[in-house]
C-alpha cells in the first residue's frame, strides 16, 4: 500500500520528491541564511491551509512582526497560519530575571518545549514547521540533551499525524548530523555567488526513507510568492515513438544540400564565424515551421527580438507575424541572470505546453556564460537534445566560432551530440570576400557534399551553385582551378 503523501506547495520540489512528502513525518530543511529554508517552510503551511488543514510555525528567533513582513513582500496572506513566537521579551534582559542557581539549558529548553505541546494539543496541527533549530541547540546546552529533545519530539508528533519541517540554518561551529540520523528525510538548501551576476542557488534530496526521488543537485531561484524549483531533466523520462517526418526550410536549394530538409526529432549545428549567416539559417527554419501551421520556439541569447525581427524582414522573412499568431515565440535569455537548470526548464514548459516542431538555441556561446564549466555543459545539453528528440523535435544550436579566415575553432564543440552540421566559412575570391555553405555531417541520410556560395545581400538570402572551380574554400584562402 503507497503511503500517504502530502504536496509541500511547490510544484517542482513536489516532482522530485515523487509525488510530496510521506505523511506524518518529521523532516529536516537544511541551508544557510539566505538560501530560502523559511520561504519554504511557509509555502509548505499555506499549502495546507488552502486544503483547510490546521497549521502552527513556531519561530524561535523572528518576532511575529517580521515574519509578516516577509510574507507581505510575497504577497502572501497567512490567514489559516497559525504563528507561535517563542523568542525572549524584554523583560529577560533584566537582573532579576537572569537565573543563577540552574544552568539555563535546565529551565529555558523545558519551558519552551512545554509552549509547544501545548500548542500542539490544543490546535491538533496537520502540518507545524520549527524555524530554527539553532536556537534549540543552544538551549539544549549539550549534543546528548539535543538529540534526546528532537527524538521526543519525533514521538510526540508522530502519534499525532502530523508531518513536521525542522529549518536548521547550518550556523553551529561543526554540521553535526544527529538530526539527520533521526529525521524521515533531509533537504539540503545551497547557494553561491559567481563572479558576475546572480546568484546561483541548488537543492538536493540527501534522504528519503522508504521512497524514490529525483536525486542529483536541482537549481532553484526565490522570486516573489515563493520558491520556484527546476527539476533536473532526465530525458528517459518522456521517450515517445518519434517520426522522422521531413521538415524544410523554404529554401529549395538549402533543403536539396540536407537531401531534403530536417527531421523531426534530430539536433543540426550550425556553426561558422560571426556574420556568417548561422542566425538567418536557423531563423529561416522557425519561420517555415510556423508558415505550415506548426509552433516553433526561438531562444536568443546574443540579440533582443526587436533587432532579430527587423534584421529578418530585411531578408523578407516575416517572424512578426508569426509572433502575433502565436505559432512562433522567442524569448530572449540573459545568461547572467538565468542558470542553467531554469533555462532547461523554460525550453520544457515551452514544448509540453505547446507541441511544437522547431526549437532553436541561438547560441551556444550563450549558453556556455550560463554554465562556465563546459564538462557539465555538454551533460545537460545532451539531456536536453535527448528530451528534444523524444518529443519529435528538430533542435537548431547556434554555434560561433573564433575568427573570421583560416584557422577557425569553436568556443563549445558540442558536434558529436549533433546528428547534422551545416558548416558556414567566410572566403576570399576576385578581391571580394564571400560567404559559403556546406553540410558536413548528417546521421541516418544522404546530403549534398558539395560547398555553395551563400549570398546575403540587397535583401536577398540565396542558395547558389555548387563552389566547383574552386579549391580550399574552407581554408578561406581558395584557389581557383581555371587559371
Amino acid at each position: 500500500m503507497e503511503p500517504t503523501r502530502v504536496r509541500v506547495g511547490i510544484d517542482g520540489l513536489d516532482d522530485i520528491l515523487g509525488g510530496g512528502l510521506t505523511a506524518h513525518r518529521l523532516y529536516l530543511i537544511e541551508g544557510m541564511p539566505g538560501s530560502g529554508k523559511t520561504t519554504l517552510g511557509f509555502q509548505f503551511l499555506l499549502e495546507g491551509a488552502r486544503t483547510g488543514e490546521p497549521v502552527l510555525y513556531v519561530s524561535l528567533s523572528e518576532t511575529e512582526e517580521e515574519i509578516r513582513a516577509v510574507a507581505s513582500s510575497h504577497g502572501w496572506s497567512l490567514e489559516g497560519v497559525l504563528i507561535r513566537e517563542l523568542i525572549p521579551t524584554e523583560e529577560a534582559l533584566s537582573p532579576a530575571s537572569q537565573n543563577t542557581m540552574f544552568h539555563p539549558s535546565e529551565v529555558e529548553l523545558g519551558e519552551t518545549t512545554q509552549k509547544i505541546l501545548t500548542d500542539v494539543e490544543r490546535i491538533r496541527p496537520a502540518r507545524v514547521v520549527f524555524d530554527s533549530l539553532s536556537e534549540l541547540r543552544l538551549l539544549a546546552g549539550s549534543p546528548l540533551r539535543y538529540r534526546r529533545q528532537i527524538l521526543a519530539l519525533k514521538r510526540f508528533f508522530a502519534g499525532r499525524k502530523c508531518t513536521v519541517l525542522l529549518l536548521d540554518d547550518l550556523t553551529s561551529a561543526q554540521h553535526d548530523l544527529q538530526v539527520q540520523s533521526i529525521a524521515h528525510g533531509a533537504l539540503l538548501l545551497q547557494h553561491a555567488l559567481p563572479k558576475y551576476g546572480l546568484q546561483r542557488r541548488q537543492l538536493s534530496v540527501t534522504k528519503f526513507r522508504g521512497s524514490d526521488f529525483r536525486g542529483g543537485f536541482h537549481d532553484y531561484a526565490i522570486r516573489r510568492g515563493g520558491l520556484e524549483v527546476y527539476p533536473r531533466l532526465i530525458a528517459a523520462e518522456h521517450r515517445h515513438d518519434s517520426s522522422r517526418e521531413r521538415l524544410g526550410s523554404g529554401l529549395a536549394e538549402l533543403d536539396q544540400l540536407l537531401g531534403g530538409g530536417l527531421e523531426r526529432g534530430t539536433s543540426t549545428l550550425i556553426s561558422g564565424a560571426p556574420g556568417a549567416g548561422k542566425s538567418t539559417i536557423s531563423a529561416l527554419f522557425a519561420a517555415s515551421a510556423a508558415e505550415r501551421g506548426e509552433h516553433a520556439a526561438m531562444f536568443i541569447f546574443d540579440e533582443s527580438v526587436g533587432t532579430l525581427t527587423s534584421r529578418m524582414q530585411g531578408f523578407g522573412i516575416d517572424l512578426g507575424k508569426h509572433l502575433d499568431s502565436g505559432r512562433l515565440e522567442i524569448t530572449p535569455v540573459d545568461p547572467a541572470e538565468l542558470s542553467p537548470g531554469e533555462f532547461v526548464h523554460r525550453i520544457r514548459t515551452t514544448v509540453v505546453r505547446n507541441p511544437t516542431s522547431v526549437v532553436v538555441i541561438d547560441s551556444l556561446n550563450g549558453y556556455l556564460s550560463a554554465m562556465p564549466d563546459e564538462g557539465f555543459l555538454l551533460v545537460q545539453l545532451h539531456e536536453l537534445l535527448s528530451f528534444l528528440g523524444h518529443m519529435s523535435i528538430a533542435s537548431l544550436l547556434v554555434s560561433a566560432q573564433r575568427g573570421l579566415i583560416g584557422n577557425m575553432t569553436s568556443t563549445v564543440d558540442a558536434s558529436y551530440l549533433a546528428d547534422a552540421i551545416i558548416l558556414l566559412r567566410y572566403y576570399e575570391a576576385a578581391g571580394a570576400v564571400h560567404q559559403a555553405i556546406s553540410v558536413v555531417k548528417k546521421r541516418g541520410g544522404e546530403h549534398e557534399r558539395t560547398i555553395r556560395d551563400l549570398v546575403m545581400e540587397k535583401g536577398e538570402l540565396r542558395v547558389g551553385e555548387p563552389l566547383r572551380n574552386f579549391r580550399g574554400v574552407l581554408t578561406g584562402v581558395p584557389e581557383n582551378l581555371r587559371t
